[in-house]
């Protein structure tokens, strides 16, 4: 064991030799030593060391994790294990350990978290808490992989050192950076810090400045905080846009010649009116025998983006485009993403497709997989499709776009019919819109509703996904083929969660049947049609969606509830997605005849992607709430209806009914009375009055304060 002298300090004695402590005896878990022979390993030497060793193996013998054989001798407890898993730290300050192994989190004291944060990979060695015989406490013994090593904060520069305050407050200390390591970065300016050390025996985290952001509250450099706050660029790295730049964007007739040429069909595609990365398009032809071919066609990515290249690996990195409310942060570089790969009309472009040919009732009759060559006819806005669809004036051409539209309308809706009625679950959940100004500044919320037109989309690249999932992964109906593939799963949701939501819920009147998952599909339904228009409807459909599991991307498929599908992945958005990259050169792999890959490669690139495309959600929900909270410093001191969308000990989370902004009022500036959390109730208890705030209760509130950099509103309660 390596020896450190030991210094007088009694703020670090518990720190740095309890760790070294357990580390001794669980070596020698046989043996019992006594307080002189655990001092002579750790190299103690002097008085007060000892003394404050004899007070610390007490304190260890009192906490279970070593315990007392003879007077003055320790061994290790067998009560004790070691387990490897994941840190995480709440926004409060609590830290606890995740590990598949236990059924339980693990609390771990801040003392002995030994430097780790927030989602590092870590060793815990867990004991018995304290006088008690289930509840388990642990030290973290090792940290195996950090998180990250990078953050975003504010700078302080002083005489001979600078401390950078992180914007994360689950980052629990400040970086300690030595002059020559500040990178001329101006005392409060926005700075990405870089993780370098971390001494034992220091409180602060030692760093050096890798880039400076700019002035806070500065609209650049707030966007660009969020995107590094995450480990999200903002920038391709060099040489990526240049072998972009290279690559050759001529369609030739030998490239033609290996594809189905599918130009002369009727295509189109519909997007959002802003969109500029067009993924998919649709063709449509009435067949003699009354049924339609109908073409999913999606960007061939994967023709222009070969593995092993700066471009793969950078897009395999990013794994996802970023959607904040001011820009788009691509996957790919934009001569790929808005230009070559982009299906913009009256171009011929490189595809890769399923077609369908299908009844009038929207039953698939034939199936084809395979690359193609398409020419988009017209570019729709989705408030251009909605038009048609609304004045539902069929045209007697079959040949025309109004009538593939209203068409594919008449079959999207059967398909969703369908879905529903096998069990999908309809979230129709509202997305929050911004308009801006020329300076990026908020100057009206909107609210972003899906329409039949968004569902006609929505439709067809869902039954892409389905099919093609089924096509690889079914050797015959109801028959894993075991070939290697990357699917889209959704797994059943948790039963603490449903009785939580019901609980809250139930009083609004409403509730759910969790006596199977059809009555459980059926009677989420219902609730989500139910609270359409009402002021809890925003509250409670998101309370619903975090009662649902997470979907990710595995090679270990189990289905998707949400969808009801047994088979699905993700196929039609490869511009923005890398998942679906994976997917189309596994599926060319196999129309190639080809044996199945490796699975191990295949799960680890989808557990990457599924970390990435986490992240990124975060970014987005940042940016809206960054870009929230610069709309309301135009309504300070204004009073708003709005609905309480959280509880917690310090304080009442409110949501805006007008503009869905959420805001904290705290705890104690609620003047009609002392309010103290009850955690059953979920509630906020009157100590006096015996009055109750709970979730979804109508309020009246002020805005008190907004906080541009820490994304955070203040309410005052009104009523």
């Amino acid at each position: 064991m390596s020896k450190n002298k030991h210094k007088k300090g009694k703020d670090t004695f518990p720190e740095m030799f309890t760790l070294p402590i357990i580390q001794y005896l669980t070596n020698n878990p046989n043996q019992s030593f006594n307080y002189k022979q655990i001092a002579f390993q750790l190299n103690i030497v002097d008085d007060y060391g000892k003394g404050q060793l004899a007070k610390l193996l007490a304190e260890l013998v009192e906490k279970g994790q070593i315990k007392e054989t003879d007077k003055g001798k320790f061994k290790i407890s067998h009560q004790s294990h070691y387990y490897e898993g994941k840190m995480d730290i709440t926004m409060s300050g609590k830290a606890y350990f995740i590990c598949d192994e236990l059924e339980n989190d693990i609390h771990i004291p801040g003392r002995n978290l030994n430097h780790a944060l927030h989602g590092d990979q870590v060793r815990v060695y867990s004991y018995h808490r304290q006088r008690s015989n289930t509840k388990r406490e642990g030290d973290v013994v090792e940290i195996l992989k950090r998180a990250k090593t990078e953050f975003v904060g504010t700078i302080q520069l002083q005489k001979n050192h600078a401390f950078v305050i992180p914007d994360d407050v689950r980052m629990y200390s400040d970086f300690f950076i030595p002059l020559k390591h500040v990178n001329q970065a101006k005392d409060g300016e926005k700075v990405v810090v870089k993780l370098t050390d971390w001494p034992a025996n220091s409180k602060n985290p030692f760093g050096k400045i890798l880039d400076v952001l700019g002035k806070p509250g500065d609209h650049n450099t707030e966007i660009h905080s969020i995107l590094l706050e995450y480990g999200l660029p903002y920038k391709f790295p060099d040489g990526v846009e240049e072998e972009a730049n290279e690559i050759a964007i001529e369609i030739t007739a030998d490239e033609i010649a290996k594809r189905r040429d599918m130009r002369k069909a009727l295509t189109f595609t519909i997007d959002p009116k802003d969109a500029k990365d067009f993924d998919d398009a649709i063709s449509f032809e009435k067949l003699p025998n009354g049924h339609y071919e109908i073409g999913i066609h999606i960007a061939d990515v994967s023709h222009y983006v070969i593995p092993g290249t700066k471009l793969d690996k950078e897009a395999y990195n990013r794994a996802t485009s970023v959607y904040l409310v001011d820009r788009v942060v691509p996957m790919l570089p934009e001569i790929l993403s808005n230009n070559v790969c982009s299906l913009r009309p009256n171009e011929d472009k490189l595809t890769f497709s399923a077609v369908f040919e299908m009844n009038k009732k929207a039953e698939v009759i034939k199936q084809w997989f395979g690359r193609t060559i398409i020419h988009s006819d017209k570019r729709y806005a989705y408030e251009d499709a909605q038009v048609i669809i609304e004045k539902n004036e069929k045209s007697a051409d079959t040949n025309s776009l109004e009538f593939a539209i209203l068409e594919l309308d008449a079959l999207a809706k059967i398909l969703r019919g369908k879905r529903v009625k096998a069990g999908a679950i309809t979230f129709d959940k509202l997305e929050v819109r911004f308009e801006l100004n020329t300076f990026n500044e908020p100057i009206q919320i909107l609210f972003k509703h899906s329409k039949d037109a968004n569902k006609l989309i929505e439709e067809f690249m869902l039954l892409a996904n389905r099919k093609v999932a089924e096509f690889i992964g079914q050797k015959s109906i109801g028959v894993p083929s075991n070939k290697t593939f990357v699917y889209r799963i959704h797994d059943e949701p948790n039963v603490e969660k449903l009785a939580q939501l019901q609980q809250i819920i139930g009083k609004f009147g409403y509730k759910i049947d969790t006596r199977s998952t059809e009555k459980l599909a059926q009677s989420l339904n219902k609730l989500l049609e139910d609270i359409k228009d009402k002021p809890e409807e925003n509250m409670i459909e998101t309370l619903t969606i975090r009662s649902m599991a997470k979907a990710i991307y595995t090679t270990k498929n189990i289905g998707h509830y949400g969808l009801a599908f047994e088979y699905y992945t993700h196929f039609t958005s490869p511009i923005r997605r890398y998942p679906d990259v994976m997917v189309h050169r596994l599926l060319q792999h196999y129309l190639d005849g080809k044996k199945s890959p490796s699975m191990a490669v295949y799960e680890e690139q989808s557990k990457h992607s599924s970390e990435r495309e986490g992240l990124a959600t975060k970014a987005e929900r940042d940016s809206i709430k960054y870009m929230q909270v610069k709309y309301m410093q135009n309504h300070l001191h204004e009073q708003f209806d709005g609905v309480v969308s959280g509880v917690t000990e310090w304080g009442i989370f409110v949501e805006l009914t007008d503009n869905m902004c959420e805001g904290l009022v705290r705890t104690k500036e609620i003047k009609d009375d002392y309010y103290l959390y009850d955690e059953k109730q979920v509630a906020l208890v009157g100590q006096a009055t015996k009055n109750l705030i709970r979730l979804g209760d109508k309020v009246k509130v002020k805005v008190k304060h907004t906080d541009l950099e820490k994304k955070q509103l203040d309410f005052t309660l009104v009523d």
